[in-house]
This record gives C-alpha cells, structure tokens and sequence, in this order.
C-alpha cells in the first residue's frame, strides 16, 4: 500500500540510470566489481521506496548495450551479479506482490542468466503490485530497430499499411509496451544525457540528475528527487493556463493528447 504520509502525488512510472560504481569503488580503492555489489543495496532500497510511495512501474537500466564493450572481467562480473541478486532478491519481491519483467536483447545473455530471467517473470506473473523493469543488454536505438523490424514484416505480409502505423503503433511494440510512459528521470553519478536509454519512451518525462554515485542513493535521496518531481509543471506543449484550464476538466493522460506535437 502507498504510504499515506508522504505528500505529493507520486509519479506513476520511475526510469534510473544507476551510474556511479566504478567510481564510488575506486574512491575506496576497491576493484570496480565491489562498487556494484555495493549498488545492489541502493536497487533494494529504491524498489521499496517506490513501492511504498505508490508507483506503478520502475524500470531500472542494469546493463546496456554499450556496455558489451567494457573489459570482459567486469562483464562476467556483472552478469555474475545480475544471476545472484535475482537468486536472492526474486522471491522477496513475490511476497510482496511485485512484478518483474525484463527488457532488452536477451538472446546475447548466457543460457543460466535467461533461465533465470524467465523464473523470475513466470514465478511473480500473477502479481499486481508494482512492476518492477530490468533493462539488460537494452539500447534505446535497438529498441526502435527491433520495433521497425516488426512492423516491416507486418508490411510486407499484409497484416498492416504503411499508412496506419501511429505513434500508438510504434508504442505497442517497444519494449516497454502496456506499460505507463516514464514520468520521472533519474541519473545519479553526475552525467547529465540519457546514453540511449528509453529514447522514444523519455520524450515527455520530467530528468533529474545528481551528482551522487549510486551505492550513496537510498530511500532519503529518492524522497528529494520525488519533491523535485512534484514541483514541477508538466505541459506537454501547452502553455501555462490551457493546462490549469485542461486540468480541472481532464484527466493527465487527455492533458498529454491536447498538448502532444
């Protein structure tokens, strides 16, 4: 249930980019992989804060495309972690009726991490709760690509005109399909760019960006991002007083179709 004491209506859908390991370790002259088990507690805390505060959907980029590139230590590393925080972490999410759901090519993953992807979305299926995301090998620019593809086949079989497809058409096969578009950004780490995550999905989400390293975020910090977020005027190409206007007689999601461009 939503926690009732804290003020502000939530936004329905979280994105995090979770940057800042590396860094956070080296500072500690620790190897770069202590820097991400050390982040795992930062995942657990803004899955429950989110949970708490009533949020629909958080997704949360673990492992990018781009991120095939880096030295293959880390990246058995981290597909190490990603296999042992799902072992460990999985079964708690059930009992408290989350939801979990991956997203990305997970073709180029090992067979025991998309065994272990695949339990974990079969075992929470049926739950209600808050839908928890993982982006794994996830590029925003793939994403388009992978939907363009299907569409093309749709084309060329005659399921689909090339003139019917919308932007509702594009939207159905993302990845992130059937679920609310991203109200609320956040990068931690200090970068400011949203490194081909979510490109089509973020077109009209509200960025946050700190300089804290990701092992450093938790419940207090999300909380501030959260207050930031609601003081915030979200128009979607109205001005100022159409949206006042609109707002009295409309629902968010109508707000957005009057000011989409």
């Amino acid at each position: 249930m939503p926690d009732k004491d804290i003020p502000g209506k939530p936004p329905r859908h979280v994105a995090v980019i979770m940057d800042g390991n590396g860094r956070w370790a080296k500072k500690r002259f620790m190897p770069r992989v202590a820097g991400h088990r050390a982040g795992v507690k930062s995942v657990r805390a803004v899955i429950e804060g989110c949970a708490r505060r009533g949020v629909e959907a958080l997704t949360l980029f673990a492992f990018s495309s781009e991120n095939w590139k880096r030295p293959a230590e880390e990246v058995s590393s981290l597909m190490n972690l990603l296999v042992q925080a799902l072992e460990r972490e999985v079964d708690t999410m059930h009992r408290n009726g989350l939801r979990v759901r991956f997203i990305g090519e997970r073709t180029l993953l090992s067979q025991q991490l998309q065994q272990s992807m695949a339990q974990a979305e079969q075992l929470t299926s049926s739950n209600t709760g808050m839908v928890v995301l993982i982006a794994v090998a996830y590029g925003g620019r793939w994403d388009l690509v992978q939907a363009t593809q299907k569409l093309a086949e749709l084309c060329v079989s005659g399921q689909l005109k090339p003139e019917h497809i919308q932007e509702d058409t594009i939207s159905a096969h993302l990845e992130l399909q059937g679920t609310p578009e991203p109200d609320l950004f956040i990068r931690t780490g200090g970068e400011q760019r949203i490194s081909n995550f979510l490109l089509w999905n973020l077109a009209y989400t509200e960025l946050y960006f700190t300089d804290l390293l990701w092992p450093d975020f938790g419940d207090e910090e999300l909380q501030a991002a959260f207050n930031c977020f609601s003081q915030r005027q979200r128009r979607f190409g109205l001005i100022a007083e159409q949206l006042s206007e609109a707002a009295d007689n409309q629902s968010l999601s109508t707000v957005r179709e009057l000011g989409a461009c």
